[in-house]
């Protein structure tokens, strides 16, 4: 067989698992009964999930006693009576979310490494990011972020974010570099919030699911976590070759630094209206949201939710 026909061999196999990727990165399994699926305490309020470093096992805490021990996750949060679970796969640049409510369990396949993972506040909605190899936000060749949405009372899976009708400034906002991440939902299951980057910019994009927009509403806005009561925005803020914990007040535009000044890459959490919690240095911290105290640590771990 002659080289050039063996190359092109090796390139329709390539061709041919890429697209199956592609399939899998949209595809839900059947529903199956939750009780083998996990032991975390779903109807539990006043707890916190973490992951466990080393393990990657998802812990439930009520103050420091464990209540709960579920699956392995490189991310997990929690919401609404459902626990969503980001992990990798076998499958090189793949990962699969586990969707866990009183009524079973769906997976969702994605393309991608594990990144971010939300619920909204009714336990309706969950979001993930991923990493995925290609165009990058960062350099050329390297990793971009691609997160999507599922219903799972509806069962509708929305797809990329980058199939949404973006705005900035009013108009249509039409690049080939788009990336999206860190998504927060509202708790009307319609409204949600993500970071969209372009061209070296980043935006705080509100989202509409009904409509299938996005509107850009402020700069340097990354990673979103929306309070409880709807009305601020915990995020990363950038400055020079860091990130700085802020609070933004959506009515007003006023903007908080938070007191942890350390360089902090990660999607914050609120465990009430007053209070942030962040993973650094594989131990989860929590600081008043209102820029005064102390950071304070919680707990050995990474990838907080307030249940």
């Amino acid at each position: 067989m002659s080289r050039s026909r063996i190359v092109a061999g090796i390139t329709l196999i390539a061709v041919v698992v890429a697209a199956g990727i592609g399939y899998l990165g949209w595809r839900v399994a059947a529903t199956r009964p939750a009780a083998a699926q996990t032991g975390i305490q779903l109807d539990r309020s006043g707890t916190i999930l973490y992951v466990e470093p080393g393990t990657d096992r998802v812990r439930q805490v009520d103050d420091t006693t464990i209540v709960g021990t579920g699956p392995t996750c490189q991310r997990a949060y929690a919401s609404g009576g459902t626990m969503a679970c980001l992990r990798a796969t076998a499958v090189p640049m793949a990962s699969e979310v586990d969707l866990i409510d009183g009524s079973g369990k769906k997976t969702v396949q994605v393309w991608g490494n594990p990144s971010r993972v939300r619920v909204s506040p009714s336990g309706r909605l969950a979001a993930w990011t991923v990493f995925r190899s290609g165009d990058s936000y960062l350099a050329a060749g390297g990793f971009s972020t691609t997160a999507g949405i599922y219903d799972l009372r509806s069962d509708t899976q929305y797809g990329s974010l980058e199939d949404f009708t973006a705005y900035v400034d009013g108009k249509p906002y039409r690049a080939a570099d788009v990336n999206y991440w860190g998504v927060t939902f509202a708790a009307d299951d319609v409204t949600f919030y993500a970071t969209m980057a372009s061209k070296r910019k980043t935006w705080l994009m509100r989202g509409d699911l009904r409509n299938r927009t996005l509107t850009a509403l402020r700069e340097n806005v990354e990673c979103p976590s929306l309070s409880p009561d709807g009305g601020r925005i915990a995020y990363k803020f950038r400055s020079g070759q860091q990130w700085r914990l802020h609070v933004l007040t959506l009515a007003t535009g006023a903007d908080t630094a938070l007191a942890e000044t350390a360089h902090i890459d990660d999607q914050p959490a609120w465990l009430n209206d007053n209070t942030v919690a962040y993973g650094k240095q594989a131990q989860v911290f929590a600081v008043p949201a209102d820029g005064r105290g102390q950071p304070r640590k919680l707990l050995a771990g990474s990838s907080p939710a307030a249940w």
